[in-house]
C-alpha cells in the first residue's frame, strides 16, 4: 500500500513542481485514511493490523534513513563559496526565525511540538526539516493521543510551509525589483528565507541566472545547519524526557508510539514511569548519518551517478515516510484547530522575511 502510494505521489507531483513531493504524501495519507478504517470496520480489521507494523516501521525507519540521505545532495566546499557575509545573513535569520518562531508559538498558545516543526520548516528547509525534527520528537515516550497530535502538528506545519512559501514565490521577486536589489542580493534574500528548495528554485530563476546561482548557494547553507539544529533539540528531548520520567510521567509500555500503527497506538496502554531514564539518544543517529553522508559528498568520492541515484531515493524515502504518517492525521479535528498554527506561519514567514532583507541590506 505505502509502496503503491508513493509511486503516485511521485508521479502526480512532476505536475506541480513547486509543492513538495513529501506534502502530498501527507496529504494522500489523511485523505486514505478514514477509508482504510472503514474498510477494517467492515471486515473486522485483521488486514489493517497485519499491515500496522509495517506502516509504523515506514514512518520511523525510513523517515530517519531519507535524512541521512539528504547529506549527499550538500557539499561543504558549496556552502563556504557563499562568502562570510551571506554565512553571516543565513545564519542569523536561521537563528532569528527559529527562536521567534518558538516563542510566538507560546505567545499564541500554539502546542510546543507544533512550535517546534513550524519554527524547524521556516527557518530551515521546509518539509526536509519538518521531517527530521519530527524524527527528534517521536523519539520521545508518547501516549496514543500524544502520538496523534504530533501526527497533527506535522500535517499542519507542512501545510504552512507550502502555504507561505508559494506566496513567496510571487512577492519577493517582485518586491526585490521595488527595492532595487542587485541579482546577487535578491538571490541571497530569496535562499535565505523562502522555505521549499523547489519555491527557491522557482522563485529566483524567474529574476535571473545570476540570482538562481546565489540563492541555491544560499539554500545549501540552510540545509547544512540542520545538524547541528536536530542534535540540540534532541538533546533538549532528552532532558525533558528524563525530567518526566523522574517524575512519575506516563509512559508506553507496549513500546515508544514513534508513528502510526505502532503497537502503543494500537493498544492504547501506558503506565506510569518506574524512574528510569528512558532510552533516547542525545544526538540521534540519522543526525550522525546525515553528517557522514556530507562529508563523503564533500570529499569527492561518490561518484555523479550514485549520487544522481541518491537523490531520487531520498525523495522516495520521505515521500513513503509523509504517506504513512498521514495515515495518523485527523483531518477534521486538525481543520477545527487550525487557526492558532496558521497565525503562527504568517508570522514566522514575516520574521524570516524581514530578517533576511535586513541582513542583505546590512552586509551583502
Amino acid at each position: 500500500m505505502v509502496g503503491a502510494a508513493t509511486v503516485v505521489v511521485l508521479a502526480g507531483s512532476r505536475l506541480v513542481p513547486t509543492v513538495s513531493p513529501l506534502v502530498v504524501a501527507l496529504l494522500l495519507g489523511a485523505l486514505v485514511a478514514p477509508v482504510l478504517a472503514r474498510a477494517a470496520s467492515a471486515r473486522g480489521g485483521a488486514r489493517l493490523r497485519a499491515t500496522g507494523p509495517g506502516i509504523a516501521w515506514t514512518s520511523r525507519v525510513v523517515l530517519r534513513a531519507g535524512v541521512v540521505l539528504l547529506g549527499f545532495g550538500l557539499s561543504v566546499p558549496e556552502v563556504l563559496a557563499l562568502g562570510w557575509r551571506g554565512l553571516v545573513v543565513v545564519t542569523t535569520t536561521l537563528a532569528v526565525t527559529f527562536a521567534g518562531t518558538v516563542a510566538l508559538g507560546r505567545v499564541l498558545r500554539v502546542p510546543r511540538v507544533a512550535a517546534l516543526l513550524v519554527a524547524t520548516g521556516f527557518s530551515v528547509c521546509g518539509a526536509a526539516a519538518i521531517s527530521a525534527m519530527q524524527g527528534v520528537v517521536a523519539g520521545r515516550p508518547r501516549t496514543p493521543a500524544q502520538a496523534r497530535a504530533d501526527d497533527e502538528a506535522l500535517a499542519a506545519s507542512l501545510a504552512l510551509v507550502t502555504l507561505y512559501g508559494t506566496l513567496a514565490i510571487a512577492v519577493l521577486p517582485a518586491l526585490a525589483s521595488v527595492l532595487g536589489l542587485g541579482d546577487d542580493r535578491t538571490g541571497l534574500w530569496i535562499g535565505a528565507s523562502v522555505q521549499e528548495v523547489a519555491q527557491v528554485v522557482t522563485a529566483a530563476g524567474a529574476v535571473s541566472d545570476p540570482a538562481l546561482a546565489t540563492a541555491t548557494v544560499a539554500k545549501l547553507a540552510r540545509v547544512a545547519l540542520l545538524a547541528p539544529l536536530v542534535a540540540v533539540a534532541g538533546a533538549v528531548v532528552v532532558r525533558a524526557a528524563r525530567r518526566a520520567t523522574a517524575g512519575g510521567a506516563y509512559v508506553p509500555v507496549a513500546g515508544r508510539a514513534r508513528g502510526t500503527g505502532d503497537a502503543t497506538r494500537a493498544t492504547g496502554v501506558v503506565t506510569r514511569a518506574t524512574g528510569a531514564a528512558p532510552r533516547v539518544a542525545p544526538v540521534p543517529w540519522f543526525v550522525v548519518g546525515f553528517v557522514a553522508a556530507v562529508a563523503l559528498r564533500s570529499l569527492g568520492v561518490v561518484p555523479a551517478p550514485l549520487l544522481a541515484a541518491l537523490a531520487t531515493a531520498t525523495t522516495v524515502a520521505f515521500a513513503a515516510a509523509m504517506f504513512a504518517l498521514g495515515l495518523g492525521v485527523d483531518v477534521p479535528r486538525l481543520l477545527r484547530t487550525g487557526r492558532r498554527s496558521l497565525a503562527l506561519g504568517a508570522l514566522s514567514a514575516l520574521l524570516v522575511t524581514t530578517t533576511a532583507l535586513a541582513g542583505v541590506l546590512l552586509l551583502a
